[in-house]
């Protein structure tokens, strides 16, 4: 087996994996931008396991309610949001917030900590506004018996005070209450800690009436859905965007043309939905185990994700306190991961993530230590490289040993160059003499393949990256190196590992060869710096070990050339 052409089509298996990936987000077919325009009424499916008086079943497909004029968006999205209610301003120290008293809607989330482009701090990353562009908003509520004539959903809200800020304390509670005419009392509750982008929603009722009173939760995210112009030059538009939601099993991304053709709607228990803007994620998570209805659909530019839970009735005299989870901020896996382990899944790693998901743990360890996530991944490479080093060492032999019998393969390729299958047969004795694998020389870059491609999806998908700083120039490690400088030592450093490893005999491999640290110096140039980091830190460790085994293979060549010169003439 011809070891430097495996190595050639490995290398160039992975290039082409890479290009193919880039291809698909740049040039695959996707639906036209849809510009905001005037959207059609929407209509959800209430989601109970047993129907509200006045309100159809969950089964009942030609009267699904629907929900009223200032949840759609009535001719622009920015003027429905702003239809009914005052505006409550909440300021902590992750967020930015702003809450419609019109059913206590959230309507704008700002991140004070991630800016858009890292040279422009001041304008924040949004995930919920009211700007035409990037329209998105969360309502939540209670859908109350429609024989009232009044449904809770549709109701404006009192709120003490305009402004909430949570300053020196470590939990902001906003309050905010609505009380029908025959004394059932909805206190809303928005609950926010400091340093946690976690919003917990708590609708007591207090049923005063002299009657019983049944409601039933929900939450509905509704997002413009826009489809962006994807490009290999632009991380941001690499991964996902759109809605996902967990039937307690797994979960799923919901991609729009198939919301296009009607709605995904399903029952499940220990649930979840919301939706991914690559690092970024807005979620709803039911508190309680019950079934609750799950709701996704596109209409026109409208996204639309809503989760009903189930019917409860709130006897005369008593009350009850319905709770849910919010999420909205970046895609933190310890903070996901103490709202629901499988959140964990939003953050998607690919087919490798059996191996991605150990990786950042080591990462994120590493960096708890040293602070910066360019050492991190240095750090990272030394063990991989330790962890192999045994496996590595005996491919980094065979090679070494492939170097010093060059010349006699030389020499047997002249003796039989008009013979093909005696050049083989020879090249076959010689490797089995010397004990050398042609093809042990493979293992290394195998090896490498599976945790480069673990790394540049941890890196591209791990929000803790995002406009990481590493030293010097490299201030994003999520994005490429601004000067080109890393993508050029890892050029040089391919070039120079090259020189320690035995030429091939085919010229036309050989001139191959020469060309890929040219062809991988152009390609990592556009990926993410963190990544082209991690190869130029392998391949000069690779350089360093490859040296030494050298050194060690040419003195136990010269030792035995001397013992069988020795041997020769005592004979």
């Amino acid at each position: 087996m011809d070891n430097q052409r495996l190595l050639v089509w490995a290398a160039f298996g992975m290039l082409a994996f890479m290009t193919y990936q880039a291809w698909l987000q740049d040039y695959a077919p996707a639906p036209e931008a849809v510009a905001p325009a005037t959207a059609a009424p929407l209509t959800t499916d209430q989601g109970t396991a047993d129907a509200l008086p006045g309100l159809p079943s969950a089964s009942d497909e030609a009267g699904v309610p629907t929900l009223p004029a200032d949840q759609t968006t009535a001719s622009r999205p920015a003027e429905a949001a702003a239809a009914a209610g005052e505006v409550i301003r909440v300021r902590t120290d992750v967020f930015e917030i702003e809450i419609n008293t019109a059913g206590g809607r959230i309507q704008r989330a700002a991140l004070n900590n991630y800016p858009v482009a890292k040279d422009n701090p001041d304008v924040l990353i949004e995930l919920l506004s009211t700007e035409e562009l990037r329209f998105a908003t969360l309502q939540s509520g209670l859908i109350a018996d429609a024989g009232e004539g009044e449904q809770y959903f549709n109701a404006v809200l009192t709120a003490s005070a305009r402004e909430y800020e949570l300053n020196g304390s470590d939990e902001l509670v906003v309050p905010m209450a609505w009380e029908n005419e025959q004394g059932v009392r909805v206190e809303k509750t928005f609950r926010f800690t400091r340093g946690n982008y976690q919003i917990d929603v708590e609708h007591r009722v207090i049923n005063n009436s002299a009657e019983d009173w049944r409601a039933a939760p929900y939450t509905t995210l509704k997002r413009l859905s826009i489809v962006h112009e994807r490009s290999m030059f632009n991380v941001d538009t690499y991964s996902f965007d759109g809605p996902i939601i967990f039937d307690g099993a797994k979960s799923e991304k919901l991609d729009r043309d198939d919301l296009l053709e009607g709605p995904y709607r399903i029952d499940a228990s220990n649930g979840w939905a919301g939706a991914i803007q690559h690092h970024f994620l807005s979620v709803v998570v039911p508190t309680d185990e019950a079934p609750h209805r799950y709701d996704v659909s596109v209409n026109n530019q409208l996204s639309t994700t809503s989760v009903f839970g189930p019917t409860t009735t709130i006897a005369a005299g008593a009350e009850h306190a319905f709770n849910t989870v919010l999420f909205v901020g970046p895609k933190l896996q310890n903070q996901l991961e103490q709202i629901d382990p499988s959140l964990k899944l939003t953050v998607d790693y690919g087919i490798l993530t059996l191996l991605s998901n150990p990786l950042f743990w080591l990462l994120s360890k590493i960096f708890d230590l040293v602070g910066n996530w360019g050492v991190a991944i240095i750090l990272v490479t030394v063990l991989i490289k330790m962890a192999f080093y045994k496996l590595t060492e005996k491919s980094g032999r065979s090679m070494a040993k492939m170097r010093e019998i060059q010349p006699r393969m030389k020499a047997l390729q002249d003796r039989y160059k008009d013979d093909k299958q005696a050049l083989s047969q020879a090249m076959m004795e010689l490797y089995k003499r010397e004990k050398v694998n042609p093809a042990a020389g493979c293992l290394p870059i195998l090896i490498q393949m599976p945790f480069f491609l673990s790394f540049y999806w941890v890196l591209l998908e791990s929000v803790e990256m995002r406009q990481a700083p590493f030293a010097l120039w490299i201030t994003d490690l999520s994005s490429r190196d601004p000067y080109f400088i890393l993508p050029i030592i890892m050029g040089a450093a391919m070039l120079m590992q090259q020189r320690l490893n035995p030429a091939p005999a085919d010229p036309v491999q050989a001139k191959v060869m020469q060309i890929m640290p040219i062809v991988f110096t152009g390609f990592f140039a556009f990926f993410p710096s963190g990544l082209v980091l991690y190869w130029v830190t392998n391949t000069l460790l690779s350089i360093a070990q490859q040296w030494y085994v050298n050194k060690v293979v040419a003195e136990e060549q010269k030792t035995k050339k001397g013992k069988h010169q020795s041997k020769k003439k005592g004979d």
